[in-house]
């Protein structure tokens, strides 16, 4: 058996995104609701633009979430959680010349205390049935979000996700390595130290990398760079750009936003949380003075695809960006 995950910039299927129907993702109440159903449809709504979208709606909300998605999309009923589809959905690679699914164990970003996850412990499998292909078990407790790769066989992590107590707290790197590798198909691995401060906090996921770091299709790593020096992730941005470069991996500075704090606390607002479509970037965007130079910068990193710029906050309210709740299945 020899796999290999495709990287995001290569030819979609189709995209997955879940629509939030419970929860701190919902919110508590209707003004909170609407807010998250318009910005998770929004997604949905901008990526069925360049590729087929399905949406999955816990089937009780499945009238409610028509008035809300495009008519163009797919409504898949299946009873979910939450919303967070790069973390709860399948990851799909190739194995040969066939599609298949791999299912990572799933256990509420390190068994936090308000997650509830049985239905999204269950929802990979699910998917990877329902477009019938081979399921591919493993045994590492792992997100989507949790892991970037690129065609050049390369793994990007943060120690403090594979490697949490609340995750796999038996585990080293050498045999997180082993097991990524043979079910990605990559042979090298860039580890990072951590995450972004917020993501710390208690809605998150205690360091995914996918707002901190990213490949771009050229082999070059995309990182978060916090240049203010009164924000946390100051020395994050510090610490990331050092390791990277020790690596001898060419990086590529995208500068944080220029907001530093909202109601709660300093934000982890990133550029680096964007979804790569066929022909397009959904890219996030805080209504913020860096909103367009970085729109400008994404055109040349991403040449030939349509920048989509669509506002984030709603979702990093709650812990996550455009990333975070996309899936991308690969074409054949």
């Amino acid at each position: 058996m020899t796999l290999r995950m495709p990287p995001e910039w290569e030819k979609h299927a189709r995209t997955w995104v879940a629509f939030p129907s419970a929860g701190y993702t919902l919110g508590d109440t209707e003004a909170e609701h609407e807010a998250a159903r318009k910005t998770w449809s929004a997604v949905a709504n901008a990526a069925s633009e360049f590729e087929p979208v399905s949406v999955v709606v816990n089937p009780s909300d499945e009238k409610l979430a028509k008035k809300y998605i495009s008519s163009q999309i797919d409504v898949v009923p299946i009873p979910i959680n939450d919303a967070w589809i790069r973390d709860t959905g399948p990851t799909f690679v190739r194995n040969g010349d066939q599609l298949a699914a791999v299912t990572w164990v799933f256990n509420g970003w390190g068994n936090q205390g308000w997650a509830n996850f049985d239905l999204d412990a269950q929802l990979a499998t699910e998917i990877a049935k329902l477009v019938g292909v081979e399921v591919i078990d493993s045994s590492l407790v792992n997100e989507g979000g949790g892991f970037h790769v690129n065609d050049r066989g390369q793994l990007l992590v943060t120690e403090t996700v594979q490697l949490g107590k609340g995750r796999n707290p038996k585990a080293t790197k050498e045999s997180v390595e082993q097991e990524m590798h043979q079910k990605l198909g990559t042979t090298e691995t860039l580890w990072l130290k951590r995450g972004l401060t917020r993501d710390y906090e208690e809605f998150g996921t205690q360091g995914h990398v996918d707002i901190v770091a990213c490949f771009a299709p050229d082999g070059r790593v995309l990182y978060h760079d916090q240049k203010n020096p009164n924000h946390p992730d100051y020395l994050v941005s510090a610490e990331v750009r050092e390791t990277l470069i020790r690596a001898g991996v060419e990086v590529v500075s995208i500068s944080a936003p220029e907001t530093l704090r909202d109601e709660l606390d300093y934000v982890d607002y990133s550029y680096i949380n964007h979804y790569v479509l066929n022909n397009a970037v959904l890219l996030c965007g805080f209504d913020d003075p860096r909103d367009k130079e970085t729109k400008a910068l994404m055109r040349e990193i991403y040449p030939g695809r349509e920048i989509v710029l669509l506002d984030a906050r709603e979702l990093f309210a709650r812990g996550g960006g455009i990333h975070c709740i996309t899936q991308q299945q690969p074409a054949f």
